[in-house]
């Protein structure tokens, strides 16, 4: 009982001081926001090259998935319908990498017939034998998988060197987030 009657006393004391100074009841609390500070822009830059390879690897796992889920042929539409916002052309890429893949294979490594590279240069995806496009596929699984282990590791590298620093990476990663608008 003693400890309410104290509360009660200090609540009145409080409400005596802001109305002592003009400070009304619903006053918010805080008129500040620290999110957009010049301390908080500081700490968001040490973050940026994290966060693109951060979003890099997300949009790599993506990526992988719709490889793996998708028949050879149908990985190029897949990949555009799935990003829509890629300015590049997937079918030509692939094509390219294929290209690289193959002319390795066969040029440099000798594992592979020269037949093949001269199939992947001339035919369509969707013209591929059937065991020849399941080899093709899991090149370019591998591929992506490869992709997707060097931007872990980027990411990884970037956190490693914010606790060289003495830094914590998700503290300066929560600050780069909301300084961004990243976070509601």
């Amino acid at each position: 009982m003693a400890d309410e009657a104290q509360t009660r006393l200090l609540e009145l004391q409080m409400a005596d001081l802001k109305a002592s100074y003009g400070i009304a009841e619903d006053a918010p609390r805080s008129t500040t926001n620290n999110d957009r500070s010049a301390n908080s822009a500081k700490i968001a830059k040490l973050y940026e090259d994290a966060a693109e390879y951060e979003e890099e690897l997300e949009t790599f796992k993506k990526e992988l998935e719709v490889v793996n889920s998708n028949e050879l042929k149908d990985i190029g539409n897949a990949l555009a319908e799935a990003f829509p916002d890629y300015e590049g052309d997937y079918l030509k890429e692939l094509k390219a990498v294929l290209e690289a893949h193959w002319t390795q294979f066969v040029e440099v490594d000798k594992t592979h017939p020269p037949e093949q590279l001269t199939l992947i240069k001339e035919t369509s995806f969707s013209d591929y034998p059937d065991d020849f496009a399941t080899e093709v596929k899991n090149v370019l699984i591998k591929r992506w998988e490869m992709l997707v282990r060097i931007k872990s590791e980027h990411v990884a590298e970037e956190r490693a060197e914010m606790k060289l620093r003495g830094m914590k990476p998700d503290h300066i990663r929560k600050v780069y987030r909301k300084y961004h608008g990243l976070d509601s």
